[in-house]
């Protein structure tokens, strides 16, 4: 499902942020992506997604090598890609509701398939009786909920987080993890980045521990 066989990837300057990485995630699979602030955890996750490109190696996404994939290849790789990042990007001139239909606007759903399946997608996490209110208004819980929602709105078969439960409280941080398990329950693969113990005690799939851009053994 995601192979990387000797990533690097380096930035101007010289900076390497990783360092010949190789790994593989199965489909369906759950892996917890950890290391220290600046391992390298937040860069590999947009490889996968290719908002980065490596300098060296292969990412190979179902199938796809997608270092390689032209610009007009990428909206065909991202929706199969559910994306959870740290800074949220959340809409707060729109609604809750607005901000989930999004994605399926760009590309091009119907718009009552798109209503239909913006609120599936907010019901899944909570939030469907929250549709009208502006992103502004809801808790921090809440917003990193809506930012799951955004995410599936798709029905993407891999879900990638970064630090999801970061600046959660541990009841939050719960209640995020609680979702992800249960898209786990029903075959999607999940990348989470994490340094939370508590997430990690709690969890039971595999580890990857990043250092200094290299993957431990």
């Amino acid at each position: 499902m995601i192979k990387f066989t000797q990533v690097s990837k380096r930035y101007p300057g010289g900076y390497e942020a990783l360092k010949n990485v190789g790994f593989e995630i199965e489909e369906g699979e759950i892996a917890f992506l950890t290391g220290h602030s600046g391992a390298g955890k937040s860069t590999l996750l947009k490889l996968i997604a290719a908002i980065e490109r490596p300098n060296g190696g292969s990412i190979v996404v179902k199938g796809q090598n997608v270092g390689s994939l032209k610009s007009g290849a990428l909206p065909f790789l991202r929706r199969n890609l559910g994306l959870i990042f740290q800074d949220h990007k959340l809409l707060f001139d729109r609604s809750v509701f607005d901000n989930v239909i999004l994605p399926l606007q760009i590309c091009g759903f119907d718009h009552r398939e798109s209503a239909k399946r913006a609120r599936a997608a907010l019901d899944k996490v909570g939030l469907l009786a929250r549709e009208k209110a502006n992103p502004i208004a809801l808790s921090g819980g809440e917003q990193q909920r809506l930012c799951i929602a955004r995410a599936i709105v798709n029905r993407p078969t891999i879900l990638l987080a970064d630090e999801p439960t970061g600046n959660l409280d541990s009841a939050y941080a719960d209640e995020i993890m609680s979702i992800f398990k249960s898209f786990h329950q029903v075959g999607v693969t999940l990348l989470i980045a994490t340094h939370d113990e508590n997430v990690l005690r709690q969890s039971d799939g595999r580890r990857l521990l990043l250092k200094h851009g290299e993957l431990q053994p």
